[in-house]
């Protein structure tokens, strides 16, 4: 024999409390006094209540969940950070509902409306097909991560401090050129720092440099060939040269270390190497890869948490809508590994 589900009927008798008292304690706690919540949360564990999550959904329209929209699943900061986001549940309680974006606009808006027809409560976007400014047309709480977002809540890396960190350590293993491999990207984005940052540090020392910004495409395939192509280039025209090659990311720069791998069988002593996340993959590559840690776990804590603080004003009676945008910058630590001395 099954036992009977408790219902609300079954806890106001148990506490001599109306239905309407005891629903108030589900749906605005607030609103009863310590003393009376303590007492019907005594009751619930005396009675081995168990709340039934659809009937409450159906009750308030809170689903306790949150949307994330994350550019891609290849690139190992993606798929860490998404990992640290999930682990948030123990903490804060919320579940989430994941799309994978595509750099197509009109499709990651679709994905933003099916969400929204889940009732979701908050949302991570680190894709950066979308604007902050029609994100906030959403009206609903909002954390960027590491793209524009002049109009949204955001928590990034200090991207500036963190290629300056790289720059120089890529100066102190003495290198007769830098480069620095990254994408096109819009001054208005955190990442841009990381440009800015090389460029200083660059011109600080009076060190010969190059910027190669470029798209290596969607896809791992797409992004090796084109990295192929670039190391075939510094081979060509740096012959001889000890090079310094700061890599925006940890993914492109093992694909880089590899290809060193697979024409050297070893890191050369005309190559140094550093990377940017302390993604998995920089710590486990067959030549440990010097990166600059973006701390992933410090930052998707934080996402959550500054979200959470949104999500929670809104449910008061009377919630105070924030006058402007909270940016949280996390500084990045530099590690250093076998790709440079």
């Amino acid at each position: 024999m099954g036992k009977k589900n408790v219902t609300f009927d079954d806890i106001a008798k148990y506490t001599n409390f109306s239905k309407t008292t005891i629903s108030r304690y589900f749906n605005n706690p607030d609103s009863l006094t310590l003393e009376n919540q303590q007492i019907i949360s005594d009751a619930l564990e005396a009675l081995n209540y168990k709340e039934n999550k659809v009937a409450r959904i159906l009750a308030n329209g809170k689903t306790e969940f949150v949307g994330v929209i994350i550019p891609n699943l290849y690139m190992h900061y993606y798929a860490q950070m998404l990992s640290e986001i999930l682990a948030t549940y123990e903490r804060f309680g919320y579940k989430f509902l994941v799309f994978e974006g595509n750099q197509d606009k009109a499709v990651e808006q679709q994905y933003i409306q099916e969400l929204l027809a889940y009732k979701i409560e908050g949302l991570i976007v680190l894709s950066h097909t979308i604007s902050s400014q029609e994100l906030a047309s959403y009206n609903i709480p909002t954390v960027t991560i590491e793209r524009e977002d002049q109009y949204t809540c955001s928590v990034n890396t200090d991207n500036y401090m963190g290629a300056v960190q790289a720059a120089s350590l890529l100066f102190k293993n003495d290198c007769d050129i830098l480069f620095h491999l990254n994408q096109q990207v819009s001054e208005t984005t955190p990442g841009y720092q990381r440009i800015q940052g090389f460029l200083d540090i660059c011109r600080e020392h009076s060190l010969p440099h190059r910027l190669i910004l470029t798209s290596f495409g969607r896809t791992y395939e797409e992004n090796e060939k084109r990295l192929g192509e670039i190391f075939r280039e510094l081979e060509e025209n740096y012959h001889g040269k000890k090079k310094g090659v700061f890599v925006s990311n940890d993914t492109h720069a093992n694909i880089f270390l590899n290809l060193l791998i697979r024409k050297y069988g070893r890191l050369p002593e005309e190559y140094r190497i550093v990377g940017f996340d302390d993604s998995p993959i920089a710590r486990s590559a067959i030549v440990p890869i010097s990166t600059v840690g973006q701390q992933i776990g410090t930052i998707a804590h934080q996402a959550m948490e500054l979200l959470v603080t949104q999500m929670n004003e809104r449910k008061k009676r009377k919630p105070t809508p924030l006058t402007e945008p909270i940016h949280q910058i996390v500084a990045p630590v530099l590690i250093r590994r076998s790709t440079t001395d």
